[in-house]
């Protein structure tokens, strides 16, 4: 019995059913969400709504509150519910010697019979028939105590036959049995619903689990670029020390070389004075034959005595080397830079000029970008990625980067069969509808193949090639100052396809469409 009254209180007052999604209004009655959704979508025009259940009056449509609580009470009920009916089933309410299980339940008698009470039981109208049931006084109207006959689709209430004439006279009635159909069609809609739910939800998850997985790359990425650059900076500074140390140790012998060429000079300079003073001292001298007798006269009238000039030569020499640092050490020691640069390169990937990497935001959902971000494929399978304004509808990607000036090159390779078009766009281009093809607008160029026919088109203009491209590569040329974009072919000489001439008003970046097979950006140049 504590299972049926469970049901009793579990049960929606719209569809006389357990609760499914139950939601709740302010007034604090429950309903399943669907039921009063409809309940209410039928109000809307009196521009006032009430509670099914106690007619409390709203001046706008009511908010709907889930009730978790409810909610996980009825999920647990519906889990136990089989296997009590089979140990509580409904029994007849006339065997009561032992427990009989009741077949079906009049409403008029308030009664629940088994095969044989049901086969003596009264035929007349008044005694309808239902299945078994233990709430089968809500079946009755609580002011008349007649059966519940029908549906006042205007106060969303199940009404007996005196409820019709009375307060709800004219209103629009239903008979329960047309709305029972309403709620079979209301629980396939549920089930859709339902199912749809499910799956956004799976969707829900697996965007939260590409998030969660992209934060942790991200992470991830950054501990490795934060430990790269840890490490650069200390090779740096250990490199900074070298160099410092180099040329201190060099500015220490210049100077310990420089200092005794001083001190050498100084002596020299010294003994020079001394003979200039003497030779002042014999200058002065009136007697003449005292100035030749004086010791060493012809020395000291001799200029070259003691090597002077060449002795001179050797200090000047030596000045001159003296003051030159060993830059060739220097420059070498600086030179194992360019092995931290190697080294920076090698540790993390940047987009150097010669890289055109395709922009994933950009690409289709059903075109495949490879991990390097150089092949594009057409593919069947959805690939999931979330609509945006800068996504292609269809087939089409473009590149990350723009080009505004200098000469470009870069170079593809095509599929021999299947569909698709190569070339450059702005990145204004419509990304929807037919109008979003390059080359089937005014902001982009395009090669195009289709039924092993080539031509290049350019504002839904095509240009028919008189020849094939038996190639599996091509070239697109761009000048973007001249106005300038050629299509060649790369074969053994290669092959000049067809130039467009145009005045750019924005930066071209490459784009790739491809309906089946693949193309595959091999490099980019700059001229």
């Amino acid at each position: 019995m504590a299972s049926a009254d469970l049901r009793d209180e579990l049960g929606c007052s719209i569809c006389l059913s357990t609760y499914t999604d139950p939601v709740m209004l302010r007034c604090g009655h429950n309903f399943c969400r669907v039921c009063i959704d409809l309940v209410l979508d039928t109000q809307d025009g009196s521009g006032v709504y009430s509670c099914p259940e106690c007619r409390e009056e709203f001046q706008q449509r009511p908010a709907l509150m889930r009730n978790f609580t409810l909610c996980k009470i009825v999920k647990n009920f519906r889990q136990t519910e089989p296997h009590q009916e089979k140990i509580t089933g409904i029994c007849c309410t006339y065997c009561v010697d032992s427990p009989v299980p009741a077949v079906r339940s009049c409403l008029h008698c308030e009664a629940s019979l088994c095969d044989k009470h049901l086969r003596a039981h009264s035929k007349s109208a008044e005694h309808i028939l239902s299945d078994p049931s233990t709430s089968l006084e809500r079946r009755k109207c609580s002011v008349h105590k007649k059966i519940l006959e029908y549906y006042c689709t205007e106060d969303a209430a199940c009404i007996c036959v005196y409820c019709s004439a009375g307060e709800h006279r004219g209103h629009r009635v239903e008979m329960l049995e047309e709305a029972s159909e309403k709620k079979e069609k209301l629980r396939n809609v549920l089930h859709k619903l339902t199912t749809k739910r499910e799956e956004t939800e799976e969707r829900v998850w697996s965007l939260e689990e590409s998030r969660r997985k992209a934060k942790e790359k991200a992470a991830g990425e950054a501990e490795r670029v934060t430990a790269l650059c840890t490490d650069i900076r200390r090779r740096v500074d250990d490199l900074e020390k070298k160099v410092l140390c180099e040329i201190s140790r060099q500015e220490k012998e210049e100077s310990l070389s420089l200092s005794a060429l001083i001190h050498q000079l100084e002596i020299k300079k010294d003994e020079l004075s001394r003979k200039m003073r003497h030779i002042e001292e014999l200058c002065n001298m009136t007697d003449p034959l005292s100035v030749l007798q004086e010791p060493d006269t012809g020395d000291l009238c001799d200029p070259e005595v003691e090597g002077g000039d060449e002795d001179t030569g050797g200090h000047d020499k030596q000045l001159h080397d003296g003051g030159d640092l060993d830059v060739a050490v220097i420059s070498h020691t600086l030179h194992t830079l360019c092995d931290v640069i190697s080294g920076i390169r090698s540790g993390i990937y940047v987009e150097g000029p010669a890289d055109i990497l395709l922009d994933v935001t950009t690409a289709a959902n059903n075109l495949h970008i490879s991990d390097d971000l150089k092949t594009a494929t057409g593919t069947q399978e959805k690939q999931n990625r979330p609509e945006t304004a800068e996504r292609f509808q269809n087939y089409q990607v473009m590149s990350r980067r723009g080009f505004t000036s200098r000469g470009h090159y870069w170079d593809v390779e095509i599929s021999r069969s299947g569909g698709w078009r190569v070339g450059m766009c702005y990145p204004s281009i419509d990304r929807r509808g037919q109008q979003s093809l390059i080359g089937y607008n005014n902001k982009s160029w395009s090669l195009r193949r289709f039924n092993d026919h080539y031509s290049v088109i350019h504002d839904s203009k095509v240009i028919r090639l008189p020849h094939k491209i038996p190639s599996d590569r091509v070239r697109i040329c761009l000048d973007y100052g001249a106005g300038q974009l050629s299509f060649y072919e790369l074969c053994d000489p290669i092959r000049h396809l067809h130039t467009i001439t145009a005045t750019f008003s924005e930066p071209l970046h490459a784009a790739l469409c491809v309906y089946d097979g693949c193309l595959t950006i091999i490099r980019h140049e700059c001229q």
